[in-house]
């Protein structure tokens, strides 16, 4: 039995809390957003233009404080697994009424928005905010579909419901926290609550908006992307802080998207129509598209610090969070791909952010390594040490946390393995971390030798050159690249003792080996045979009784 009340079983959460509302705001534009933020003093104006945000206790996405309800349209559209959490249709009911009993005598703002440039798949949203800074987050980075006051009759394909100051009550909700995401299939709406990280919307769209175009056949992927002179189509796959946005935000060519796409028989497409960049410690010489866009009318500037006496921001600044996130449309850049649409990729790059010194910064990979790359989406996880520092480890997150809630990742892979190879399409592994000596102990990959890197291989100047093969992982690394010197190119040559490295790099791939295992029984006994055989314990060193360790 249905638990809200609107045509088509979408959610009644404005038309049943409208008669408690104080005021709905639909669909304002960003000047009238800016007013309503400041007059309720949800931020302030920096210096050019942009509102500086705080998102409070949440700066980042709090792990496991998501909920699916199990009625049967979960149920059925949902590949339940011993990590997913449920939340029981009456739990969610309970829920619902507090959310709106919540709500009365307050005002909210509502946006009407598509979700998807592809005119063939595009997914209706009505997203639902109790701040005007969030109202302009979605704003931002997505379609409108009505004019400011309108589209109050409008129904959409789902509603999200935004309210940072309502929380959960464990003991009443099912909740383990008093923060929350709750995704309801049946009726077609998902709650957000307890958080004020603008991220959780991106990512809740990008789950409603990839789960009902997977049903459709489309590939749905989080990714960043960018078009040459030449129609020439790049995809940057990759962790936050891996350098996504910052790599396809290029002054040579246009820039697609940062987050959401979908990709079918047409080619790729963006979901969003702006983007959500991490801005943490850029510079005007480093990233000049990006940084402008800091420094914008209408971008939003979550968690950075500003002067109280010039109202200047300090990007550098990273005493609130690591996260520090501009949200902008894509307007603000110079140029960029104005229908969001584009063919079929020519190369895709699989960022990772190696702590450990192991991997090169280009290599080559045949298609069986790009799906055991996507399985593994490997980077390196930096948490705060007692001693002060941070102190990396490995982390893996199959299918750089995208996999689809209604696949299982190895099917998701294959698919992608696929997609890959019915195009032609060419993968690279790209590390933007540390090259032959781990974190602490050498500088950071620059921005400016991933950007040579990934023009040598958009203007197809590493087609021909020679390659050699990595002993350990069995990637080609090239052996030369313009603009690049070629002793960076292999991490090897850039250890300061290869025994040493050896160690480190056969850890790395036991690391790697373990990660796969985790599949189990799950992955067809043919699929893991073949995948299996991309590194292969033999002719490894034995690091067992080695007293090293990642």
């Amino acid at each position: 039995m249905s638990t809200l009340k609107d045509k088509n079983g979408v959610t009644g959460l404005e038309n049943i809390g409208r008669r408690h509302l104080r005021r709905i705001h639909r669909n304002l534009p960003t000047a009238l957003l800016y007013q309503e933020i400041l007059a309720n003093r949800e931020g302030q104006i920096a210096h050019l233009g942009p509102i500086v945000t705080r998102t409070g206790h949440f700066a980042e996405l709090p792990d496991r404080h998501r909920y699916i309800v199990a009625n049967e349209a979960g149920r059925k559209n949902v590949l339940w697994t011993d990590a997913t959490q449920s939340m029981t249709p009456q739990q969610f009911g309970v829920m619902f009424s507090r959310l709106v009993s919540y709500m009365q005598n307050k005002e909210a703002y509502v946006q009407t928005v598509w979700v998807s440039a592809h005119p063939k798949h595009r997914v209706g949203l009505r997203i639902i905010t109790e701040t005007g800074w969030h109202s302009l987050f979605i704003r931002n980075l997505y379609r409108p579909i009505h004019e400011p006051g309108e589209g109050s009759d409008y129904s959409p394909d789902f509603t999200i419901a935004h309210a940072p100051g309502f929380i959960s009550i464990p003991d009443s909700d099912g909740t383990s926290t008093t923060s929350f995401l709750v995704l309801n299939m049946g009726e077609k709406a998902l709650f957000i609550g307890g958080t004020s990280y603008a991220g959780e919307i991106s990512q809740a769209i990008f789950t409603v908006a990839g789960t009902i175009l997977n049903q459709k056949g489309v590939f749905s992927l989080r990714c960043a992307s960018n078009v040459g002179k030449n129609g020439d189509v790049a995809l940057f796959l990759g962790r936050r802080g891996t350098g996504k946005t910052s790599l396809a935000t290029d002054p040579d060519r246009a820039f697609m998207g940062d987050h959401g796409h979908g990709w079918d028989d047409d080619g790729v497409f963006a979901f969003e129509k702006g983007c959500y960049a991490k801005v943490s410690g850029i510079s005007a010489e480093d990233q000049p598209e990006l940084y402008a866009c800091t420094q914008s009318f209408g971008t939003i500037l979550e968690n950075v610090t500003i002067d109280p006496d010039t109202t200047k921001i300090d990007l550098s600044d990273r005493s609130l969070t690591e996260n520090t996130r501009a949200a902008y449309p894509a307007t603000h850049l110079p140029g960029h791909v104005e229908d969001g649409m584009a063919g079929h990729p020519k190369n895709v790059f699989m960022l990772t952010k190696d702590a450990f010194g192991v991997l090169p910064p280009l290599a080559r990979l045949s298609p069986e390594q790009a799906v055991y790359a996507f399985l593994s989406s490997y980077t390196s996880l930096f948490t705060e040490a007692k001693a002060g520092p941070s102190d990396p480890q490995p982390q893996f997150s199959a299918c750089f946390g995208t996999c689809p809630i209604a696949m299982a990742p190895h099917e998701y892979a294959l698919s992608f393995m696929e997609k890959i190879k019915r195009h032609e399409v060419t993968c690279w592994l790209m590390n933007t971390g540390w090259i032959g000596e781990p974190y602490g102990e050498s500088e950071r990959v620059s921005i400016a030798l991933s950007r040579a890197l990934v023009n040598a291989v958009t203007s197809g100047a590493l087609e021909n050159v020679e390659y050699e093969t990595d002993p350990v992982f069995g990637y080609e690394i090239p052996v030369s690249c313009p603009d690049v010197p070629s002793q960076m190119l292999n991490p090897r040559n850039m250890a300061r003792d290869s025994g040493e490295f050896e160690v480190r790099a056969n850890r790395l791939a036991e690391e790697f080996m373990k990660d796969f295992d985790k599949f189990g029984d799950d992955m067809p006994e043919e699929v893991r045979s073949r995948l299996s055989r991309v590194m292969s314990l033999e002719n490894m060193l034995d690091v067992v009784d080695l007293d090293f360790s990642m």
